[in-house]
């Protein structure tokens, strides 16, 4: 039986920027896809902190290096500029991998930048 499971998270980014008429998605900068192991395309959930909104899209990737966190077509009406989210990708794995599986978390400071990049303990994940 395969198990859907918590792959990564970008935790508690600023939305940078919201394009309602783009076509769709999310556009996030390839230093933080690349340290959540978010690929192009991949769909991503996203939480808004200060709404309470949760809506899946897919990753963009955006200029590496600025922070940016755009939120395209419809999704720009569920959060504003400077709201805090959380986006989240999950993976279908085995339950023997899930047992070795460590989710990775990337916090930011409030320009997105990079602050820690881990792997969390893996928690509960007994025989």
């Amino acid at each position: 039986m395969r198990l859907t499971v918590f792959k990564s998270k970008l935790h508690r980014v600023r939305v940078t920027e919201a394009d309602l008429n783009y076509e769709g998605s999310v556009t996030i900068d390839s230093d933080l896809m690349d340290a959540a192991q978010i690929l192009p395309w991949e769909q991503v959930n996203v939480l808004n902190v200060n709404n309470g909104e949760r809506f899946d899209t897919y990753a963009i990737r955006g200029p590496r290096g600025t922070g940016v966190i755009c939120l395209n077509g419809p999704a720009a009406r569920l959060a504003h500029v400077g709201d805090l989210v959380i986006i989240l990708t999950y993976a279908q794995m085995e339950r023997e991998e899930l047992l070795r599986h460590t989710p990775i978390v990337v916090h930011v400071d409030e320009n997105n930048r990079i602050q820690t990049s881990s792997s969390g303990a893996n928690r509960g994940a007994k025989g």
